[in-house]
């Protein structure tokens, strides 16, 4: 049976994964076990050394530079203990993958353009890595900056199961979870191990057959369906698209998910169902917590919002919070008009939902209901 090929996402990382970062996940699996077997206390180091060998195999010696650089600049920026400073310093940073000069150079760098996007898409998350580092640095004191050397920095920004799409971990939380020493099991790890990926399999083989028998994808990439499709048909389709979209970061985020796990870590959740949520802003704090746009919510939630006061400030601080959060999703993303309308059409979301059950909380309104 053909497949739909229409969604880009899915066939890039599955492609990818088959030739060569399932391989180098399963490197990565060995070398942690070996080092929580017997060297435990080097284990961030044995990682650190994996994940740049990782880098270096895939991106080139040039891929490598780019990311080992932008780890530096973010450091040396971070050493004034200065947020604003730290934040345009990652704009910046941020800002140079879309200068068409140095796209051009880069893509020479490579023979197709996969290998070209890989690189864009790894150094992408890798900004917002270098950026959680760096924030966090300045928001401790003296005496936790031991905690926060340049080498803990490489050991966290080169760490492989996050390294290309993320999950997004940040800094305080690995670095806690990568110091402390427990008891190691191989018999429990690999009962974790042989469960996490029976998981994995069932959500890889619930998402190729949507792709296969489904073609939502290429639906909605043709105007003449859509137009004579009815209401309910059209409610149908974009329901399924959303369904698809939550099977298929189980499946992406799942792996990483699971190889934190065999390091000892804590992952981040995966995604509640789509079909249970009801609440606009509940969706966007539980229903993405996996989700590409929630690598990116999860750090601007931490990193934006409750700096900028969120829900516990004025009405107007409340509304710029939010609306710095979308902006920067939308600009992470790539910058483009539509995402900006998606920003601001989530952003519209949130606030309306908001306004409302701050009305419904007045005392009046509550009688009257």
């Amino acid at each position: 049976v053909l497949q739909d090929p229409m969604d880009f996402e899915w066939s890039y990382w599955i492609e990818w994964g088959r030739e060569r970062i399932l391989w180098l996940l399963a490197g990565h699996l060995l070398v942690s076990q070996v080092s929580r077997l017997l060297v435990e206390k080097y284990k961030p180091w044995c990682l650190m050394v994996y994940g740049m060998a990782a880098c270096w195999l895939l991106l080139g010696i040039k891929g490598f530079a780019v990311i080992l650089l932008h780890a530096a600049v973010s450091f040396a920026v971070a050493q004034f203990q200065l947020s604003l400073l730290t934040w345009l310093c990652s704009l910046i940073l941020l800002s140079t993958l879309r200068i068409p000069t140095v796209e051009e150079t880069k893509r020479k760098w490579y023979d197709t353009e996969n290998e070209y996007y890989l690189l864009l898409f790894t150094v992408s998350v890798r900004c917002l890595f270098c950026t959680s580092f760096s924030l966090e640095y300045c928001w401790h004191g003296p005496t936790q900056k031991s905690s926060h050397s340049f080498p803990w920095m490489l050991a966290y920004v080169f760490y492989y199961p996050t390294f290309h799409n993320g999950p997004l971990v940040n800094f305080d939380e690995f670095s806690r979870q990568m110091r402390r020493q427990e008891a190691f099991s191989v018999k429990s790890n690999l009962s974790i191990l042989i469960v996490g990926i029976i998981r994995i399999f069932f959500w890889w083989c619930l998402a190729e057959l949507m792709i296969h028998l489904m073609y939502i994808h290429a639906l909605y990439s043709s105007a003449l369906p859509l137009e004579s499709a009815s209401y309910w048909a059209l409610g149908g389709l974009a329901l399924a698209q959303v369904l698809f979209f939550y099977v298929k970061y189980l499946v992406l985020y799942g792996v990483p998910a699971l190889l934190l796990q065999m390091d000892g870590l804590k992952p981040p959740a995966l995604p509640c169902c789509v079909s249970l949520m009801y609440s606009f802003t509940k969706m966007w704090r539980l229903v993405l917590i996996a989700f590409q746009t929630l690598l990116i919510r999860c750090f601007t939630y931490r990193y934006i919002y409750v700096p900028m006061g969120g829900s516990q400030s004025s009405l107007l601080g409340m509304l710029l919070s939010t609306a710095l959060t979308f902006a920067f999703v939308s600009y992470w993303h790539g910058g483009q008009s539509y995402l900006w309308y998606w920003g601001a059409l989530n952003w519209f979301g949130v606030i309306v939902e908001n306004g409302i059950k701050r009305i419904l909380s007045i005392s009046l309104i509550q009688d009257l209901i």
